[in-house]
């Protein structure tokens, strides 16, 4: 039979372990730099661009509807071409959300002043079926 202090011990020590997954979680998506569905909506209907940082061969396979395929591994040289204003809204995604966080850090040390996460091809779809 456990003693109550064991019992405690294994409640405190689960609670710290749900407390140190839930702070994990949150600095990941802080990482990722996300942008909230709500932002992105506002601008989409603003004219932004809907940018896929995966390869040609992901985009061929399947992609969004408008989407402009600009490959991770191509973006500083693509990206003045596509994007001449530096301060045109580019919202960008790739499968899970990585790559299109490198991207964004890229852009933006390349001077583009506009650049949102909008995370994986999954919460993209979502987001932009919601218009």
């Amino acid at each position: 039979m456990r003693s109550p202090s064991t019992d405690n011990r294994f409640v405190n020590w689960n609670t710290i372990l749900l407390a140190a997954l839930i702070l994990a979680v949150f600095l990941a998506l802080k990482r990722l730099g996300l942008i909230s569905r709500r932002a992105a909506l506002q601008h989409l209907q603003g004219g932004a661009v809907v940018v896929d940082v995966r390869s040609n061969r992901e985009f061929q396979s399947h992609h969004l509807p408008a989407a402009v395929n600009v490959p991770l591994d191509q973006l500083h040289h693509l990206a003045p071409r596509q994007f001449p204003d530096h301060s045109r809204v580019l919202l960008l995604h790739c499968l899970s959300g990585t790559r299109s966080s490198l991207a964004r850090r890229t852009l933006r040390q390349m001077g583009y002043s506009n650049v949102y996460n909008l995370g994986s091809y999954g919460r993209a779809r979502r987001i932009i079926a919601s218009q």
